[in-house]
């Protein structure tokens, strides 16, 4: 259902933009409508699927590795006060970095092929994730960490078995919500980072395809990848919300009940 409302609305935009580029008849150099947009997607279906696979990998290792990173980064600083205390002021510190910025120094150290841009998609999607995740960890329900204390004081577990006690059966499971609304995010701008590296310095993926196009004004290509991209981004997002669903059945029961 929600994959069809997404198509519906994807309709609605497109009837839209028709109706604009008929009714203000600009020139397909500025705004192209969607039949010619449709047709290079036809006339460049190669050219486009080949960078598109490109651009898919990336976005892919980026979303894995970042997922990764951000859950322990999200756990030691759980864990650790002196983490906390070192790591956490510099994750803050880091979004304040423009990632135009630190583009370009990545294509310098890594090279024109993918690790720059999976690099970027790592820390873009690096950020929602740890702080999704950490928000969920340090919101466990005081009662069951009080009775948690409880039962570790009659057990003859050392501290660290405690705390890994604790974590794996009380704030893990309680932080799993708020672990998926952050793999959400991360989906969903996950291939800002891909294009982004790719804009600066790439021989191959979508945002190198617009890039090009657009220096060209090959204006139908560059929309016409565009509009491959978000498919991509639409088709990641409900993907990885399915995944989550099919992990954590509870979660639609949760997202589905009603406000008070």
């Amino acid at each position: 259902m929600k994959m069809l409302r997404a198509v519906v609305t994807m309709a609605g935009i497109l009837l839209i933009w028709g109706i604009i580029t008929a009714l203000l008849g600009l020139p397909k150099f500025m705004l192209p409508s969607p039949l010619i947009v449709g047709q290079a997607l036809l006339n460049h279906a190669g050219l486009i699927a080949e960078n598109a696979l490109t651009t898919a990998i990336e976005i892919t290792l980026g979303l894995v590795l970042g997922i990764l990173f951000g859950m322990i980064s999200a756990l030691l600083i759980s864990a650790y006060r002196p983490v906390k205390q070192w790591v956490f002021p510099l994750l803050i510190a880091s979004q304040a970095i423009p990632v135009f910025a630190i583009a370009p120094l990545l294509v310098l150290w890594l090279g024109f092929g993918m690790a720059p841009k999976i690099v970027m998609s790592l820390l873009i999607i690096y950020f929602p994730v740890t702080v999704g995740f950490l928000d969920g960890l340090n919101r466990t329900e005081p009662a069951w960490l009080n009775l948690a204390g409880l039962l570790q004081q009659s057990g003859n577990s050392g501290r660290f078995r405690k705390l890994i006690n604790l974590y794996r059966y009380i704030k893990i499971p309680f932080a799993l919500p708020s672990l998926a609304s952050g793999i959400r995010v991360a989906a969903a701008i996950a291939p800002i980072g891909a294009v982004v590296g790719e804009w600066v310095g790439a021989s191959s993926g979508l945002g190198y395809l617009m890039l090009h196009a657009n220096a060209r004004v090959q204006t139908d290509l560059m929309f016409a990848s565009l509009l491959v991209l978000t498919a991509m981004t639409l088709l990641l997002y409900y993907l990885i919300d399915a995944l989550l669903l099919r992990a954590l059945p509870w979660l639609s029961t949760q997202e589905n009940k009603p406000t008070q």
